[in-house]
C-alpha cells in the first residue's frame, strides 16, 4: 500500500478525511481593542474567515446582505463565502478601511488599538486557506455566515480556545504562530459539529454527515476506500433497503453511492500524486482498482488528463516556481 499522507486517510472520520485533503492552512490574525463608535469593512478574501469577542459587542454583516448579526462576549462567526464583511461598534457609523485602521493602529505590542470611550469591544479572527481543487465539497452548500452563540451548550470547546487566544493576543510571544494555527484548526472543526447539530443542517456532502444513515455509510467508504462496495452492502451495514438507501444517499448527497464511491478515490489519488512519488500500480490499489489502466481511465474521465500527466504537470510547476 502507498504512503498516501493518506496512510492515515479513513482511519479517521470523514470530515477529519476532508480537512486533511483540503490542505488547510490556518493564520491567526491580529487581535483587535477598540472603543468608542466605529465601522470597518474588509475587502474579499479567499475560503473562509472567522472571529471571535473577547469583551463587548459588535455588529457583523457581509457587503450587500440583508442579514445584520449582533455578537456578544464569547460569540463566534465563520465565513465562508470569500465576499467583503463590516464590523462594528454602531451599525450607522461609515465603514473605515480596515486593514488600512490595522496598519495604521498596530502598537509595539502587536495589539491594534484605536477610538476612545464607550462602548468597547476587544476581539481576534483568523482565516483558513483551503486547497481550490477540492475546497468545493465543503464550501458549496455552508450559508455565507455561521454564528455560534457562547451561551449554546456545545460551545464549551470553543470558549477554552478562545480563552487561549485571549492569552496568545494580548502581547506578542514566542512561538504564537505555531500555536495560532493549532487554536485555529480547533476552532474550525467546533464551528462545523456545533452547525451540524443545529437545525441549519446544509444540503449537500457536510449536512450528510449529520445523518445517521447516510453519514454511516460515507464513514464506511472512507474507512475502506479501496473495498468493492455495492450499493446493497452500504445499505445493509447500515440498516435500510437498498432502494431507500440509494434515493436517500442521492438526495442528501447530490450523487449517487457508488458516484461519491469514484469521486472520494480519486481526490484520494489526486492528493497521493500530489505529494507522493509512489508508483500509479500501488496508488490504483490503494484506491481499489485491479490495475494501473483502470485507474488511469477512471482519473482521466473525472479530471480530463492522466495521473501521470497531472503529476508532471504538477511537479514542473513546482520546479519552475523554485527556479
Amino acid at each position: 500500500m502507498i504512503p498516501i499522507q493518506s496512510s492515515e486517510i479513513g482511519a479517521r472520520d470523514p470530515l477529519s478525511d476532508m480537512l486533511a485533503l483540503l490542505d488547510v492552512r490556518s493564520f491567526l490574525s491580529r487581535r483587535i481593542e477598540a472603543s468608542g463608535s466605529w465601522a470597518l469593512r474588509f475587502p474579499a478574501y479567499r475560503h473562509m474567515k472567522f472571529g471571535g469577542v473577547i469583551e463587548g459587542k459588535r455588529w457583523l454583516w457581509m457587503e450587500g446582505g440583508a442579514e445584520i448579526l449582533e455578537l456578544e462576549a464569547g460569540d463566534f462567526y465563520l465565513l465562508t463565502n470569500g465576499g467583503p464583511y463590516c464590523f462594528a461598534s454602531d451599525r450607522d457609523a461609515v465603514p473605515m478601511d480596515g486593514l488600512g485602521v490595522m496598519d495604521k493602529h498596530l502598537q509595539a505590542d502587536g495589539v491594534v488599538r484605536f477610538g476612545s470611550g464607550e462602548p468597547r469591544s476587544v476581539g481576534v479572527g483568523g482565516r483558513f486557506v483551503l486547497d481550490d481543487e477540492t475546497s468545493s465539497l465543503l464550501l458549496s452548500k455552508l450559508p455565507p455566515i455561521i454564528h455560534i452563540r457562547g451561551s449554546q451548550p456545545q460551545a464549551g470547546a470553543l470558549q477554552a480556545a478562545l480563552a487561549l487566544i485571549t492569552f496568545e493576543t494580548e502581547k506578542e510571544r514566542m512561538g504564537t504562530a505555531a500555536i495560532g494555527g493549532g487554536l485555529c484548526a480547533i476552532i474550525l472543526v467546533n464551528i462545523l459539529r456545533i452547525y451540524l447539530t443545529s437545525g441549519e443542517r446544509p444540503s449537500g456532502w457536510l449536512g450528510a454527515l449529520a445523518d445517521r444513515h447516510v453519514g454511516a455509510a460515507i464513514q464506511a467508504m472512507h474507512l475502506e476506500v479501496a473495498r468493492r462496495w455495492r450499493v446493497a452492502d452500504l445499505a445493509a451495514a447500515v440498516g435500510m433497503s437498498r432502494t431507500a438507501f440509494a434515493d436517500r444517499f442521492k438526495r442528501l448527497v447530490g450523487l449517487a453511492p457508488l458516484e461519491y464511491l469514484i469521486h472520494w478515490r480519486m481526490t484520494v489519488a489526486r492528493e497521493a500524486l500530489k505529494r507522493d512519488r509512489a508508483p500509479l500500480g500501488e496508488i490504483a490499489e490503494a484506491i481499489g482498482y485491479e490495475s494501473e489502466t483502470a485507474f488511469g481511465l477512471a482519473f482521466k474521465r473525472k479530471f480530463g488528463e492522466s495521473p501521470g500527466r497531472y503529476r508532471s504537470r504538477l511537479h514542473q510547476a513546482v520546479s519552475s516556481q523554485i527556479g
